[in-house]
């Protein structure tokens, strides 16, 4: 009998699971740590109040990934493994929030605001904004560290490890480059490159690979999963790693921050070239273009601002625009699945996560 329940793949259970996982790994961290230092023992506490939450969307299509090939023999192994996708994750955020000067993550303080307000509680000398900025970096280095620890500790047996660290490999490099991409673009005038063009590159490296292809193949590929599997997982992979990614841009600006955890227009405020900006500037008035170019990227951003941007892109068509192009991505998403040479339980599994995926609220 499966574990978790394909129709319910990233429920309760799971999401339990993983986290036990993550609690248990950290634990130990936190007794080498406290043999390096008293105060490193920051680093563990932060870790785990930032690795408590979230979807676990990674672990889970790493865990649906080796069901798809077979089902697994050692839940508790595979289980840590997929885990450490969300060490890899939570990194990333890290840096993520130091890059954009971000605020709150996940409804908490960002790492770098809790290392500066620590910075002034124990009197430290120095500016409080550099410290935190040098704190959130170097946890987010230990999380990356700790990702691989936990992967190639995960219990798994050697063979199948060498299978899944070429995957593993490659995704660490591709959303990274893909990140830096991303910031290449948000530095870019507006309308010095086609949007249309650079954004699905930045999607395919920034998310498509790294929150769903990747962790699919890292799965199969533990299980011993064929080439031709690898293949499906891809082409189903790619489109909703897509619509994911569009859903997230569309909450970035619409999205409630009690739910998504984040400030209201965030995304605005920090000028990011998302599909849905895209649209909005291909399609609306010059009078409106001009006004929505003046708005994005400024900190200073209030509550009028924001939805004087919201109201441009949803009066061009953008928002509109955007939803069709998830329905179309999801749609191929799920029409890669036909026939795919995967064990009919994950392919009901692999159904409910791209729903789940494209109709989320955080």
């Amino acid at each position: 009998m499966a574990l978790f329940a394909a129709e319910d793949p990233i429920g309760t259970p799971f999401r339990g699971a993983v986290g036990d996982a993550l609690r248990s790994f950290i634990a130990g961290q936190s007794e080498r740590l406290a043999g390096i230092g008293e105060r490193a023992g920051l680093l563990s506490e932060l870790a785990l109040a930032f690795t408590a939450g979230g979807k676990r969307l990674r672990p889970a299509f790493c865990w649906w990934g080796y069901q798809a090939v077979e089902e697994t023999t050692d839940p508790d192994a595979l289980l840590r493994a997929a885990a450490s996708l969300d060490l890899l994750h939570v990194s990333a955020l890290m840096h993520d929030d130091v890059m954009d000067a971000s605020d709150v993550r996940r409804g908490l303080p960002a790492a770098h605001r809790q290392f500066e307000t620590w910075h002034a509680e124990h009197g430290l000398t120095g500016s409080a904004e550099a410290f935190g900025r040098a704190g959130a970096i170097l946890l987010g280095d230990l999380l990356l560290v700790w990702s691989m620890e936990l992967f190639t500790a995960s219990g798994l047996s050697g063979e199948a490890l060498r299978r899944g660290l070429p995957l593993l490999d490659a995704v660490r490099t591709e959303v990274t480059c893909g990140q830096f991409l991303d910031v290449v673009a948000q530095a870019e005038p507006i309308g010095s490159i086609d949007l249309m063009d650079v954004v699905p590159r930045v999607v395919e490296f920034k998310t498509s690979r790294y929150t769903v292809i990747r962790p699919l193949q890292i799965g199969a590929a533990l299980a011993g999963g064929s080439a031709a599997a690898l293949d499906a997982l891809e082409a189903y992979g790619s489109p909703l790693g897509r619509a994911f990614q569009f859903r997230d841009d569309v909450l970035g600006v619409f999205g409630e921050p009690d739910v998504t955890g984040k400030p209201a227009g965030d995304d605005l405020r920090e000028g990011k070239r998302t599909v849905l900006v895209a649209h909005a500037l291909q399609l609306a008035s010059e009078t409106a273009k001009e006004r929505l170019t003046g708005l994005l990227g400024s900190p200073e951003l209030d509550a009028a601002d924001i939805a004087t941007a919201q109201e441009i892109i949803v009066t061009s068509g953008a928002l509109a625009a955007t939803e069709q192009r998830i329905a179309d991505d999801l749609d191929r998403a799920l029409a890669a699945l036909d026939d795919a040479p995967l064990r009919t339980e994950a392919v009901t599994a692999l159904h409910r996560l791209a729903e789940l995926s494209t109709s989320r609220t955080a």
